[in-house]
């Protein structure tokens, strides 16, 4: 991961709701044999005790499921808006151009869970993601009992205590005010990832320019 100091963000708060902004993280590992496998699920994300937990579940007999099975270590990736940034926009362009974006690495160790702890998570889950709302047809409890008896099948849950975590949050702190806003005023007028990125870099305006 690109690891400079200016690029991390001091509060650990604001880092775990970006993964919680970000909850569909690409999850990467590799088999015994070195092969690499990657997929993108949705994850739950749990304070326990002063550790952090993802849960949530894949299709069996995937490639990912069977190399998790061999090699239960693990990587997510969550990611948010990024943008190219020209460096015609700084005060001084005679250097490369570049891009700001926000990322958030996390590693530990995959254990699959057992029919309960499967029901478990799948309940968790969609609740979660349904922001609460246990009246909704498509939570858990509420699909068919012969459709969830089928689902279940086809699908294993998941757990990971994750034990490192890393992050960059690279918004252009390194410029000078004078770059920094011209920086927000040309992402303003470009498409909707630039944008964010411009809306994020404002938001930490004052506290790299207190001056303003």
């Amino acid at each position: 991961m690109y690891d400079l100091p200016e690029f991390k963000e001091q509060n650990p708060a604001l880092v775990l709701q970006f993964m919680r902004e970000h909850p569909f993280a690409m999850v990467i590992g590799a088999t015994t044999g070195g092969l690499p496998v990657a997929t993108q699920i949705p994850v739950l994300i749990e304070e326990r005790d002063g550790q952090l937990f993802f849960s949530g579940h894949m299709m069996r007999k995937t490639d990912h499921h069977l190399a998790f099975e061999e090699n239960p270590q693990v990587l997510f990736v969550f990611s948010g808006a990024h943008s190219y940034v020209s460096a015609s926009w700084y005060s001084n362009p005679s250097m490369g151009s570049t891009w700001n974006y926000q990322s958030v690495q996390a590693r530990g160790r995959m254990t699959f869970l057992n029919d309960a702890g499967l029901v478990d998570v799948m309940r968790r889950t969609s609740l979660h993601f349904e922001e609460g709302n246990a009246t909704s047809p498509t939570v858990y409890d509420n699909l068919p009992a012969d459709y969830t008896g089928r689902m279940l099948k086809a699908i294993v849950g998941f757990e990971v205590l994750v034990e490192d975590l890393q992050h960059v949050f690279k918004l252009s702190q390194n410029r000078d005010q004078e770059s920094y806003r011209n920086i927000i005023g040309k992402l303003e007028q470009r498409g909707a990832d630039a944008q964010e990125v411009a809306q994020k870099m404002r938001g930490r305006e004052q506290n790299l320019f207190p001056d303003l």
